[in-house]
């Protein structure tokens, strides 16, 4: 039976090094759920895979995105879908593997059949926000959709924006398409989660972001300052070094920020984890058990 394993976990917990043993053992290529990585030229602030990693085993949706240009989970799962049906011919195992939650459950459990937003609308209602901010649209998005709004991160303008998108473009709420029923894969689905202690996992993230600075973070987003309201840009790392940037904030403050909001990142991720029964965890150096455990539910078909 065709299986797509599945390997995820929080951001810096060590998913790359994991990955790559993972698809030396089943001699597959890697399916990157980042949504992140997916864009060209971010190689410093998404932690993509070095060119050696890289080059160990095929990677598809790494670095193939132009910065600023619009995609979404929607996409994400229909362009994951259509590889898979085509790699499960020479290889009845693949890996698919990243942080990014959306775009997991995409994959593994369908995404709503929500219209396509046009670029009229899309356009206009990026003008709002860049106009008005974003507490301006989620006042508007709790007069136009009052259900969406009440579990909606507000904070988050994707979210908004799309939301929003939506309402205008089709004159119904946003809520009225979010059925949330999951879709039947015509694969078996193997979850591998990572984990580690709080402590470890914290000071691993703050290594990371000084990693990142002395590899030249902030000359990589000074590139991309004209593209600063872009969703692809609105990012951990990226963001907090943009006000430094406009002057709002010294470097080592912005630094501290982006290790802070990493910490609150990974814990959000965790929580949304959590909730799926269908992950067995592992201490990512537990490599052997890992495999060991892939192994065993591949042969108990």
């Amino acid at each position: 039976m065709n299986t797509l394993v599945v390997l995820i976990g929080p951001t810096a917990v060590g998913k790359t090094d994991t990955s790559l043993a993972i698809a030396d053992f089943l001699g597959c290529p890697i399916i990157s759920a980042d949504s992140r990585q997916m864009y060209k030229g971010m190689e410093i602030g998404t932690a993509m895979p070095s060119k050696e990693e890289l080059s160990r085993h095929r990677h598809y949706f790494v670095a193939q995105l132009e910065p600023g240009e619009y995609y979404s989970a929607a996409r994400y799962e229909e362009e994951v879908l259509a590889l898979l049906e085509k790699e499960f011919i020479h290889h009845p195992t693949m890996l698919m593997s990243g942080g990014s939650m959306m775009y997991i459950d995409a994959v593994c459990n369908g995404i709503d059949d929500i219209p396509t937003v046009d670029n009229v609308t899309r356009a206009m209602i990026l003008e709002k926000y860049e106009r008005e901010g974003l507490e301006k649209l989620a006042d508007e998005l709790r007069i136009l959709d009052p259900e969406y709004y009440r579990e909606a991160d507000i904070k988050n303008p994707k979210r908004v924006m799309h939301a929003l998108e939506i309402c205008y473009m089709t004159g119904k709420r946003y809520s009225s398409f979010r059925k949330q029923q999951k879709k039947e894969r015509p694969f078996r689905i193997i979850k591998i989660g990572l984990q580690r202690e709080r402590e470890e996992l914290y000071e691993r993230i703050n290594k990371r972001v000084e990693m990142m600075i002395g590899q030249g973070l902030v000359e990589e987003v000074r590139k991309f300052a004209h593209l600063k309201h872009h969703n692809s840009l609105n990012t951990v790392g990226y963001k907090e070094i943009f006000r430094y940037l406009d002057g709002e904030w010294t470097l080592p403050f912005a630094i501290e920020k982006i290790k802070q909001n990493t910490r609150i990142y990974s814990r959000k991720q965790m929580t949304w984890y959590r909730k799926d029964e269908d992950v067995t965890w592992f201490h990512p150096d537990d490599i052997g058990n890992i495999i060991k455990h892939i192994e065993s539910k591949i042969s108990n078909t």
